[in-house]
């Protein structure tokens, strides 16, 4: 636990350290034009600033249940702030894009550790009858970082270079390491350090398999040649098969994959990938309408998406102390019954819509997300021991990040398919867009059917297995 007087203070550092992990992920969207003529580089090139650094990402989240149970909170979580600290340093002095790639892969391997530490640390320490609140607000982080981020960014762009966004961060970040190093040595928590040696070969399987997978997901729409796309796939699925058979016969696993036998975690992962394929694919898919369809700025795009996270991240918190009271009974179908509905309405919007009523049915559908993701995330540890929880939230953090690798090829596959299939017999632009926004969202909308039944079931089985 964590002395009583410094219980907030600490809470507040490690909130911050994960926000400003997230905010860092997409600071560089409203960028990438300008990066482009700055380094002289194409639009495939300059995307690898967002693909290679969630690469890194996914591959250091499974690798943080094993760092969690071997140093103090104080030691990894300054540790991960001073790797984030340092590619920040380089990446605003980059004299070249190779530098800067180079500094935002090592801007991720601390990013990467930074949401799992704060999640497992913040559980920890909180007394159980508030759980649902905290996972509540670290689900605003995780809501709330993200979507800061360009807009941020694109105010200041408006006036200053790129690297002004760097400096900020890291003047941020360094003032965050100081309250590690202050308010995180008082953290006590009582759990078995397992000492043994990581596994290489677990460490190889499960960075080969992921990395594979997510590059696979990136690319599955691009001109690749399709036999090694589905190289890459079977690679990613052999190396993931590979890696669970050898955690279930390591004295001490890399990551405790036995959870997934657990069926309410099993059912919670699956609706958590759900709501992140939807949650992270609107913010791709509804710039499309407001730039290509609407004709907004980047900028007034980013505003007009910016009220319905502000809503949800708040909200989140309301969910969350609910959950407290009441469980998760109501809240997580119900929750997915108003994104069925807001997605069901998203479905029939045209070009004769107008950005303020795209703008109200997106605020509807992240209503539904505040209500069923903390209270979900707080059901999948419900049946776990404390030692479980942190294999647990590495777990759930991989999904998420598979989750949002899923949704944005899948969605923005379909909406570009059906886009380029109507341009081809003679329709408009502007109509083959909408119409391919259309088939994108009915999509979501079915996918979200499927998990209001998975969590109704979940919270049938619940009741069943709870003393």
């Amino acid at each position: 636990m964590v002395e009583k007087q410094n219980f907030k203070l600490t809470l507040s550092v490690l909130l911050l350290g994960g926000f400003l992990s997230l905010f860092n992920e997409t600071i560089l969207n409203v960028a990438l034009p300008k990066l482009m003529i700055s380094f002289q580089v194409n639009a495939a090139t300059v995307q690898w600033l967002s693909t290679g650094y969630i690469l890194v990402v996914v591959v250091m989240v499974p690798l943080s249940a094993f760092l969690i149970r071997r140093f103090s909170t104080t030691q990894l979580f300054c540790g991960a702030l001073t790797l984030f600290a340092l590619g920040t340093f380089l990446a605003a002095l980059s004299p070249n894009f190779v530098c800067l790639l180079g500094s935002r892969m090592l801007q991720a391997t601390g990013t990467g550790l930074l949401v799992p530490i704060m999640m497992n640390t913040a559980l920890k320490i909180t007394p159980k009858e508030k759980k649902g609140f905290i996972m509540g607000v670290c689900t605003c982080v995780i809501l709330f970082g993200p979507s800061l981020g360009p807009i941020v960014s694109g105010e200041l762009l408006q006036f200053a270079s790129w690297r002004i966004l760097f400096w900020l961060l890291l003047s941020l970040i360094l003032i965050t390491i100081l309250g590690g190093i202050l308010w995180t040595s008082s953290i006590k928590i009582q759990q078995k350090k397992r000492q043994a040696p990581i596994d290489i070969l677990s460490v190889i399987l499960s960075s080969l398999g992921l990395v594979t997978i997510v590059y696979f997901l990136s690319i599955i729409n691009s001109s690749a040649v399709q036999w090694e796309k589905y190289l890459l796939l079977a690679i990613g699925v052999i190396s993931l098969i590979w890696f669970y058979q050898r955690q279930l016969k390591l004295d001490v696993p890399m990551l405790n994959v036995k959870l997934l036998s657990n069926k309410v975690f099993l059912l919670g992962a699956i609706i958590l990938i759900m709501l992140q394929m939807v949650q992270f694919s609107m913010n791709i898919l509804l710039p499309m309408i407001f730039e290509n369809g609407l004709h907004l700025s980047p900028l007034a795009t980013a505003l007009r998406i910016f009220p319905a996270t502000i809503i949800c991240s708040l909200l989140t918190l309301v969910a969350g102390k609910v959950y407290d009271k009441f469980s998760g009974t109501l809240l997580i179908p119900g929750g997915l019954m108003i994104m069925v509905i807001g997605l069901a309405v998203m479905s029939r919007v045209t070009s004769l819509t107008s950005a303020l009523i795209i703008t109200l049915i997106d605020i509807l559908i992240y209503f539904g997300i505040s209500l069923s993701f903390a209270p979900n995330q707080s059901n999948m540890l419900v049946t776990l021991t404390a030692e479980e929880q942190t294999d647990a939230i590495a777990i759930s953090n991989t999904f998420i990040q598979l989750g949002s690798a899923l949704g944005t090829p899948l969605f923005v596959g379909i909406l570009s398919g059906q886009e380029q299939k109507l341009i081809a017999t003679g329709v408009s632009k502007i109509t083959s867009l909408y119409s391919g926004f259309q088939l994108s969202i009915e999509l979501a909308t079915i996918i979200l059917i499927i998990g209001v039944f998975i969590a109704l079931y979940n919270e049938n089985l619940l009741k069943k297995v709870s003393p």
